[in-house]
């Protein structure tokens, strides 16, 4: 440590980092997301108290829709807990169907990036449906 400063080297932060980062597993970051997309995706409903002005449908379908992609990757990790995330998932699926949102079957709708020149054209085999990818279905 800097004694003069009293903050930490820059190898010193550096080395904290690699530490970090051989002890992090994947599943801990994809649990860490989905706990966060649901508290995010909370607020954007207006569930949250005096967070009413924060609604936003838009981010909430996307939190809805992050969930619903990462929460099968994580819920052998999770165990029990998985029921806990669901049911948080459902409490934002009936908030955002209230609000008026699309049908549960329906994708959320993204904003089009413009096409840039020399870009391949939207659509086609690589179009996104908006549903995680399942091979052999």
């Amino acid at each position: 440590m800097n004694p003069q400063a009293g903050q930490p080297s820059e190898e010193e932060l550096q080395a904290a980092y690699e530490a970090e980062m051989k002890r992090i597993r994947v599943e801990d970051v994809l649990v860490q997301t989905v706990v966060s997309l649901i508290n995010l995706g909370g607020r954007k409903a207006g569930l949250v108290p005096d967070a009413e002005s924060e609604r936003d449908p838009h981010q909430l379908g996307q939190a809805i829709e992050g969930v619903r992609a990462l929460l099968p990757l994580v819920e052998d990790a999770l165990g029990e807990n998985a029921g806990q995330l669901r049911e948080a998932l459902s409490q934002l699926q009936l908030a955002y169907a209230r609000q008026g949102g699309p049908a549960p079957d329906q994708p959320v709708e993204r904003p089009r990036r413009a096409e840039q020149p020399g870009s391949p054209p939207q659509g086609g085999r690589g179009q996104s449906s908006g549903r995680l990818w399942v091979p052999g279905q």
